[in-house]
């Protein structure tokens, strides 16, 4: 009798081995070796594998599996495996395999067949020389690291410096013949190496090289020459030049400030002229402009006039003659019985 789900165990396990191969594998290991010194085998970075990696490998019918010795790390995942000159076995067909794990399971990622012969990437070539070999003729000569030179083919790239684009061409050997070249000119070159057919097939090719450059006196000169034009302008012309600038800048302000004051002067602050006015001298206005004491004085009221009696007489008809008034004392006066007037007004 058959057990209830367990047909599904195996769909189970298959689609959780998908979906690990899909989510969590390399796209292919890549395994170059460097001037036959040492090799590494990567398949990934840091910042696209999250599983636990393994690598194992092997040499068709010579050896058993064994696992990478040294790994590579990147940000605390294994995205590749160094191997040293000892391990590496050119001309036999080189197998490895990937094992990825993650939440337990384990998933097998087979790589291709290599041939390491194939994978072989020399040395960036040193020593590169320029002769003069005529009057139009230059020759390029270098040296490479690489152990085996015969196993080497090259290819060298120049340009000079009235060129927009660099000429390439490929060299068999280790010397590059220039035919024709032009004084007025000032050229670059570069060289870089790979395994030729004889000893591999393959396309990867070294680093190109330190460059070389060649020119005549005149073209280093003037090369020189510009250089120095340069150096001065930026360091001794423009700083000047921006210092003159600000100098007529603030003349300029100067200028205008004073001509600002000439069309709309200040109206003066008149309160400090009166400060003796009211400090020294109390508020006196004559004292204060220096008025003579006499011309003060002469301008003083006078009160000592005589006093001046002044009465109205009434009228004669139907009225009784006034009183002789002389015996009454001055200034006093006489009583009226019959006049309209009883009061007299005295004027002074």
């Amino acid at each position: 009798m058959a057990v209830p789900g367990a047909s599904l165990v195996p769909v189970l396990l298959l689609g959780l081995g998908a979906c690990l191969a899909t989510a969590h594998s390399p796209t292919g290991v890549e395994c170059i070796l460097f001037n036959e010194e040492y090799m590494t085998c990567t398949w990934g970075s840091g910042q696209t594998l999250t599983a636990n990696y393994s690598l194992y490998y092997w040499y068709e019918n010579r050896s058993p599996v064994v696992e990478c010795q040294q790994y590579l790390w990147e940000r605390g995942v294994r995205i590749g495996c160094r191997f040293e000159q000892s391990e590496i076995i050119q001309f036999q067909p080189f197998h490895v395999r990937v094992n990825a794990s993650l939440n337990g399971q384990t998933l097998e990622i087979p790589s291709n067949r290599m041939e390491l012969q194939n994978l072989v990437k020399p040395e960036a070539p040193v020593n590169l020389t320029i002769r003069n070999m005529s009057s139009n003729q230059l020759q390029l000569t270098w040296s490479s690291p690489y152990p085996k030179a015969h196993c080497l083919e090259h290819a060298v790239k120049y340009k000079s410096n009235k060129d927009t684009s660099w000429m390439k061409q490929e060299v068999k050997g280790d010397i590059f013949s220039f035919p024709s070249v032009d004084y007025e000119k000032y050229y670059t070159f570069y060289v870089r190496s790979k395994i030729n057919n004889y000893c591999g097939n393959t396309q990867l090719w070294s680093e190109w090289s330190v460059p070389v450059f060649w020119g005549n006196n005149s073209t280093s000169k003037g090369v020189a020459e510009e250089q120095l034009q340069w150096f001065w302008i930026h360091t001794v012309l423009i700083p000047i030049a921006s210092c003159l600038l600000l100098l007529v800048l603030v003349v300029l302000l100067v200028r205008m400030e004073r001509v600002w004051v000439i069309i709309m002067p200040r109206i003066p602050n008149p309160s400090k002229n009166f400060d003796d006015l009211f400090i020294t001298h109390n508020g006196d206005f004559q004292e204060w402009v220096g008025v003579p004491k006499d011309v003060v004085e002469s301008f003083k009221p006078n009160y000592s006039e005589s006093i001046c009696h002044v009465s109205e007489l009434p009228s004669k008809e139907g009225y009784e003659p006034l009183q002789d008034n002389s015996s009454h004392p001055p200034g006093v006066p006489g009583p009226q019985e019959h006049g309209p007037y009883k009061n007299s007004y005295v004027g002074v």
